[in-house]
């Protein structure tokens, strides 16, 4: 692993504003980022994202590498939940090991636009149609999630119809929001999207690390009941979203050459879910504690994946 990209990745701006954030609330500091605000960049980021990736994808051949990239992404999103499962029902109740196990199956729109911004420092393209295979990963999950959760847990009553989480998944905030952008940007000409690319394109840094400074206060604020779980769930946060994304790396490369996408294939396997996931459980798992599925992803796998995992999984994929 090239330790010049794990040094760059330690003063990337945008861990450090992360850290920043659990600084914050470690000192007892007032900093605080509006709870409207928080929202709005939340919407902001995925804007963006699934925008200029329509615009990508408008300007790119479709052939059967994108349907064999969905499919592969779509798997993967089913595979990691289910083995996951049954490594955490060992140490937490049902629920919330069908909790952590879909946010583990399910993606990370920040680390991925995170990932965006590593592989353009590095000077290498990724296809438009990776954004779609993002979109389409987080809903999987939360299906096999919530399936698990119903078939092992031991009172049914009061858990909802599939049909209704499936639903749920499909017209969550973010997850529509994603996808409706990347039709939008894909339906709309160059000059159109020249129009609002102030937008989409030249203040995105800033937002993201206002987001993550933000992300950083939240995470700060349940390390506590976190760490009294045992150090066998930090372990799990950083263990398994390495391997996930190592092994992702080497086997995307039966599917295409392209390093950027079998660098964005390992960065989506590896991340962990915080917006779509918590929002589904709400109605599907409520019983499940957030305060232990939201540090695991933020305070733990987030920092691992943009210091350690992204020179890792790139020193995979990259050609000798």
């Amino acid at each position: 692993m090239d330790t010049t990209l794990l040094l760059d990745n330690l003063t990337n701006p945008a861990l450090l504003f992360f850290v920043l954030g659990i600084l914050a609330v470690r000192l007892k500091s007032d900093l605080a980022i509006p709870e409207n605000s928080s929202k709005f960049i939340s919407l902001y980021l995925l804007f963006s994202i699934g925008f200029k990736g329509g615009q990508e994808l408008a300007h790119s051949q479709f052939d059967l590498s994108i349907v064999w990239a969905i499919l592969f992404g779509v798997l993967v999103a089913c595979v990691i939940p289910m083995y996951t499962f049954f490594i955490l029902k060992r140490k937490l109740e049902i629920e919330s090991a069908g909790a952590v196990a879909a946010a583990y199956g399910s993606v990370s729109a920040v680390t991925f636009v995170t990932a965006v911004t590593f592989l353009e420092i590095q000077n290498i393209t990724y296809s438009g149609h990776m954004v779609a295979v993002m979109a389409l990963m987080e809903a999987p999950a939360i299906v096999i999630g919530v399936m698990l959760i119903r078939l092992y847990s031991k009172k049914e009553d009061g858990l909802p119809k599939m049909r209704k989480v499936i639903g749920h998944s499909f017209v969550n905030g973010s997850v529509l929001l994603i996808l409706g952008s990347l039709i939008i940007g894909l339906l709309a000409s160059e000059e159109q999207a020249l129009g609002i690319r102030p937008f989409t394109t030249d203040i995105f840094k800033g937002f993201l690390a206002i987001f993550l400074l933000d992300m950083g206060i939240v995470s700060g604020r349940k390390l506590n009941d976190f760490f009294k779980n045992g150090k066998s769930l930090v372990m799990f946060a950083i263990i398994v979203p390495l391997v996930n994304g190592c092994l992702v790396a080497m086997l995307s490369g039966l599917i295409t050459d392209n390093t950027g996408d079998r660098f964005m294939l390992s960065i989506l396997a590896a991340s962990a879910s915080y917006i779509a996931v918590p929002a589904a459980m709400k109605i599907a798992a409520p019983k499940a504690n957030p305060g232990i599925f939201l540090p695991m992803a933020l305070a733990i796998t987030f920092p691992v994946n943009i210091t350690i995992g992204l020179p890792l999984y790139l020193s995979i994929v990259k050609p000798s």
